[in-house]
């Protein structure tokens, strides 16, 4: 009798599955790698993958289904399952529309394995947690379980691994990821195996919408970031879109680039966005749109919707999200030690030595600032007499200043735009606070206090 990827026989009796494992719609690497791995956790169950794959998935299927004993939902009573287990989604509307039958159904028991926060599938047992590819998740409990695998086993669940990170280079990447890759890797993963099938095919339609997008593209200024905009008009479903809108946003070089993808005759809008800043999360975007990803990656389909207005919202929906990250307020210091412009420069020294900083801001009798005082300024002083000069004739006038309604990254952007080592906060043109070099690298590290 012919085995399937767990070397387990293969059952053509329909009436014997108790127990499944499916995934999403548009079934990608890490999709079959997290329902491959399922079955290694679960060796009593069968994958069951949806009629709608992913382009790049469907010539690794044609190689490796039988190896892999999947079915199509067609080939499964569902009557009889009693056990069903999800991976890398828990939402309802993103599963084959064959297995809707068993949202219905008393009693099922509902296992979920995912990486991404949000859905609407009620679990018995709910493993959810976000990384960069949900495979990591199921490698992490095959480890646990010391599982052996097989070195095809290894190469598909790294290739899944690698699709949904890029290669480890998404902002959503964690460690974990990291050490997922290292164990499969020590596994025998194949990575000349990986290379030939990871490759997306990139055609000549492709080649003309990318070429078509850059022509009409928009890039705009939102919360200090760029965003690339462009709207197309197609003709049917084009497979491998996010593909070329990745493309998009590294040729014309943006921190995020959205793709509004017009089909006329079905009158809906397919909405696909990459970032490279963790600021702009796709994810919630797009959640908003009625779809879903991950912080770098993300679409959503939309009927019946301008395109001109999808644009609108996002920018509405990115500049809400700056709202929702770490503000200025959250990290600068304050009050701020001030010295007054007519200050002389020797007790500007001292203050600088209680307090063990490097600069200060300078202010005039109405406390407006004028200028900011560092010990490279101080460097100026040549004679033993500029001791008692004031301050102001030392201080860089050409003052830095930043809102208190900005983010962190901004100022960080900004101290390495002017190499200045301290930025003052202002509200309505009066100094609120100062962030330091200090204040941001406490940001950057995670060492902010709860």
């Amino acid at each position: 009798m012919r085995s399937d990827f767990g070397g387990r026989p293969l059952r053509r009796n329909k009436t014997d599955i108790m127990k499944i494992v499916t995934t999403h719609k548009g079934t990608d690497f890490d999709a079959l790698a997290s329902l491959v791995a399922a079955t290694l956790i679960y060796p009593d169950a069968r994958p069951v993958i949806p009629g709608e794959v992913n382009q790049n998935l469907k010539p690794f299927l044609a190689i490796h289904k039988d190896v892999f004993g999947v079915l199509p939902p067609g080939e499964v009573n569902l009557d009889q399952v009693e056990t069903l287990i999800v991976v890398d989604t828990h939402s309802w509307t993103r599963l084959d529309p064959r297995l809707s039958v068993l949202k219905e159904k008393p009693d099922i028991e509902i296992i979920v394995w995912d990486h991404h926060s949000h859905g609407d599938i009620k679990a018995t047992h709910s493993h959810i947690r976000e990384t960069g590819a949900c495979i990591t998740l199921l490698v992490d409990e095959i480890q646990k379980k010391r599982t052996l695998l097989t070195p095809i086993q290894a190469t598909l669940f790294l290739i899944g691994l690698y699709e949904d990170t890029g290669n480890l280079t998404f902002p959503s990447t964690l460690g974990e990821d990291a050490h997922a890759a290292g164990f499969l890797l020590d596994r025998k993963a194949d990575l000349t195996i990986l290379a030939t099938f990871l490759k997306q095919a990139y055609v000549r339609q492709h080649k003309d919408i990318l070429y078509e997008m850059i022509r009409k593209s928009e890039t705009v200024k939102r919360s200090g970031f760029s965003v690339g905009f462009s709207i197309l008009d197609i003709e049917g479903r084009i497979q491998n879109l996010a593909m070329v809108v990745q493309m998009y946003r590294e040729i014309i070089n943006v921190d995020a680039a959205f793709g509004i993808f017009r089909d006329i005759a079905q009158d809906k809008c397919m909405v696909i966005g990459r970032s490279g800043v963790d600021e702009i999360n796709i994810s919630l975007i797009m959640r908003s749109l009625g779809g879903g990803g991950h912080p770098g990656a993300g679409s959503a389909l939309i009927k019946a919707a301008n395109p001109e207005v999808i644009q609108e919202m996002i920018m509405e929906l990115i500049s809400g999200n700056q709202q929702t990250s770490v503000m200025l307020s959250d990290i600068m210091s304050y009050p701020v030690v001030k010295v007054y412009e007519d200050t002389p420069v020797e007790e500007v020294i001292k203050i600088l030595r209680e307090l063990g900083c490097t600069g200060l801001p300078v202010v005039d009798s109405q406390d407006g600032l004028v200028g900011v005082i560092s010990r490279r300024d101080l460097k100026k002083i040549r004679q033993t007499k500029q001791m008692t000069a004031p301050v102001k004739a030392f201080m860089t006038r050409n003052v830095v200043t930043i809102s208190h309604d900005r983010s962190a990254v901004e100022v960080a952007r900004l101290m390495i735009k002017h190499d200045i080592g301290r930025v003052p906060v202002v509200k309505d043109g009066k100094m609120i606070g100062i962030v330091t070099r200090s204040d941001v690298m406490m940001y950057f590290y995670d060492m902010l206090p709860d």
